[in-house]
């Protein structure tokens, strides 16, 4: 009688289990805070099934991969927005779902890459530029150039990503990040290969630990981890580039066989919370694209140059754009040769 009452108690507690709503969410590792989800599940009594990836590419594969519906919530950048919704991969969003969508700040409307935010919500941003430690450095880097200068050899840390670094070189020799030129990739590449002498690393996760432990003297990094770096070692130091630098936005959207769409909208909407904004970019160091929640943020955090920088800076920045398959094939080729060669 103990076995069959056990057995009952364990097929409704797998019963209550089943029927519990959830939400799965694929997101860039270390973006949405721990914190961030455990309050939503609290308040919703939606449960998250959180797991993370370390590249556009690996998430885009992934869904690939992919038949049936498995994610409910993904958070790609611009570019690859661009390509998923090219490629019929992302649902178009019902803004009557997304009650806090006017927290956002207005350039993160209307922007380029998906205009009036059709299939996604932008959640965060940010610029790809050049941090060095000024202890270890006598003459800053100024521009990109001065990261292929001779006192430099084997002292970069060099994100571990095709777009952004191809998108150095290409701006090193005076063309955009967002060129197509197959000739123009090739030149960039050959800049790159003359540069390898001076890497040390390429990665794009664990960036902060790196800086903070001195593991590499300059090099590309996104702004967010340079400022949280330098919270824990003053000596590390941020610029933007004088040729210009490559902004990026990573935005929450729906894929198109989310197999929890209405938990899905429940979860964006709350991320749209002010409050909770603010806890993100207190949290996590990234600038966010919410508005309401930037008013929140300490003064210190809110005005700081590093994060958000002022206008005449930001002119200078070029967001990505999905280059196409051709030139994603190219790109990609190149870096393989050019990984084998470091």
């Amino acid at each position: 009688m103990k076995r069959l009452i056990a057995l009952m108690i364990l097929s409704l507690m797998a019963h209550e289990s089943i029927a519990k709503a959830v939400v799965n969410v694929y997101a860039w590792g270390g973006e949405i805070p721990n914190r961030v989800i455990h309050e939503f599940e609290k308040k919703s009594g939606i449960h998250v099934h959180f797991s993370t990836y370390d590249s556009n590419e690996t998430l885009y594969t992934k869904l690939k991969a992919v038949r049936d519906g498995l994610y409910d919530v993904i958070l790609p950048s611009s570019y690859y927005i661009e390509r998923m919704v090219q490629q019929d991969m992302l649902q178009p969003l019902d803004h009557s779902q997304l009650s806090n969508l006017h927290n956002l700040d207005s350039n993160f409307i209307h922007n380029d890459f998906d205009d009036e935010n059709k299939y996604s919500v932008p959640l965060l941003w940010g610029a790809t530029g050049i941090f060095y430690n000024q202890s270890l450095v006598r003459d800053p880097p100024i521009s990109w150039s001065n990261l292929w200068e001779t006192p430099l050899k084997n002292q970069l840390l060099l994100l571990d990503d095709s777009r952004e670094i191809f998108s150095i070189a290409l701006m090193r020799l005076g063309y955009s990040p967002n060129d197509t030129t197959p000739q123009h990739i090739e030149q960039a590449y050959q800049q790159l290969l003359k540069l390898i002498p001076n890497v040390k690393l390429f990665s794009s996760e664990g960036i902060q630990s790196i800086l903070i432990d001195e593991d590499a003297s300059a090099g590309v990094v996104w702004n967010g981890d340079a400022f949280k770096a330098h919270a824990e070692n003053k000596s590390i130091k941020y610029l933007y580039p004088k040729e210009g630098f490559v902004l990026w936005v990573d935005a929450l959207a729906i894929p198109n066989k989310a197999p929890h769409p209405k938990e899905a909208y429940a979860f964006i909407n709350f991320l749209l919370r002010a409050g909770v904004a603010k806890q993100i970019g207190i949290i996590q160091g990234h600038a966010i694209t919410n508005a309401a929640g930037k008013a929140l943020l300490p003064l210190a955090i809110r005005h700081n140059p590093m994060l958000y920088p002022p206008k005449d800076t930001m002119e200078k920045g070029s967001f990505q754009h999905y280059p196409g398959e051709e030139t994603v094939a190219l790109l990609n080729a190149y870096w393989q040769q050019l990984k084998l060669a470091f």
